[in-house]
């Protein structure tokens, strides 16, 4: 998958292809390409496969505050199309509009437990043996991924780039929920502002879908950040957004003070928006002049605890490890390598309750 690297407050780059390049395999897939190699970090077009690095630049790690430390972003797909839902919300704290008018009273299903995921060989083998209930590919569709029973896809808008009638139209068609734009606080992401950001979002409330907000890699409950202007900014216009969608990467490898750092987090958001909350990305990196992984029985022992903690918080409606294949340049991450072998950490997630 193309690597993609994130680069926040003078953090350094790590590698992110998987997300890119998972969204340019499925684009491909769809247009029946037998297209293999990621593209590096840009938009998401179709399911990419294994070899998945990084964003270029290194995001800092939300903290306790809502404050980050620098963290790269995953690799990321293209989103292929999607389409939103237009209508009116209730401000929420901080001017966040409401959860309203959307088709479907709520989440898609009871199930909490998904992954992030782009193509490799056993991917689909893989994503049924892990029992996530739901999955998404960073793009509007998940070509060269088989849903197995009982898990759900669930589409993305990438960026500016996937605000089409064909990429919505495609999205539309895989369900009720809708992801907004992945990372536009990063350039090495969507790069988007928030000016740009909302004069699109109309076109992804037109579907009709339960629409996530746009995920921020950093500083969701930061006033004035990225995420808190564009929802005044959605809440003066009246526009919907029916979730909030966030990432968080945590570097102290510590477990019980890693769990309640992302704890810390996501009361933070919850506190400042008053939506519920999906937890799109989210593991253990530490970004630096050079990004450093803890081993593996600490990646598990991190995944354990907090899905733990993430079950038992009512107003978090779902959460997505990062992710489902292990490639070289995610760490301890990964949870299948090829073929469908579970790492250590893929053990742990197949374990985690649904």
């Amino acid at each position: 998958m193309p690597i993609l690297h994130k680069a926040r407050q003078g953090a350094p780059a790590l590698s992110r292809q998987p997300k890119l390049a998972a969204a340019v395999l499925v684009a491909a897939g769809a247009a029946g390409i037998a297209a293999v190699a990621w593209p590096q970090r840009a938009q998401p077009a179709a399911l990419a496969s294994p070899t998945a690095a990084r964003p270029a630049a290194a995001t800092p790690v939300a903290t306790a505050a809502g404050g980050s430390k620098a963290r790269h972003s995953p690799h990321h797909p293209r989103p292929t199309a999607a389409t939103t839902t237009t209508t009116t919300g209730a401000t929420g704290a901080t001017g966040a509009t409401g959860a309203t008018g959307a088709t479907g009273a709520g989440p898609a299903g009871p199930a909490k437990k998904g992954v992030s995921a782009w193509i490799f060989p056993g991917v689909s083998n893989a994503l049924a043996e892990s029992g996530a209930s739901w999955y998404y590919t960073w793009s509007s569709n998940h070509v060269g991924i088989t849903s197995p029973p009982g898990a759900q896809f669930v589409p993305m808008i990438w960026g500016a780039g996937s605000v089409n009638p064909a990429t919505l139209g495609q999205a539309q068609q895989q369900g009720r929920a809708l992801l907004g734009f992945n990372e536009p606080d990063l350039s090495s992401q969507s790069d988007m502002t928030v000016s740009q950001a909302l004069r699109l979002w109309p076109q992804l409330m037109a579907t009709g879908m339960r629409v996530g907000s746009p995920a921020v890699a950093a500083n969701a409950a930061s006033p004035g950040g990225w995420l808190d202007s564009f929802m005044r900014g959605a809440a003066a216009r009246r526009y919907r957004v029916n979730f909030i969608t966030v990432h968080w990467y945590g570097a102290d490898f510590a477990t019980a003070a890693a769990v309640a750092q992302l704890n810390s987090y996501l009361q933070a958001i919850y506190a400042r928006y008053h939506l519920p909350i999906w937890l799109t990305e989210f593991a253990l990196a530490r970004f630096g002049a050079t990004t450093s992984f803890p081993a593996e029985r600490q990646q598990a022992a991190f995944l354990t605890a907090s899905i733990s903690m993430l079950d038992r918080l009512t107003y978090v409606q779902r959460y997505a490890w990062f992710a489902l294949p292990a490639s070289p340049g995610d760490g301890s991450t990964g949870l299948f390598r090829s073929g469908a072998v579970a790492t250590t950490v893929g053990r742990a997630f197949e374990a985690a309750p649904r």
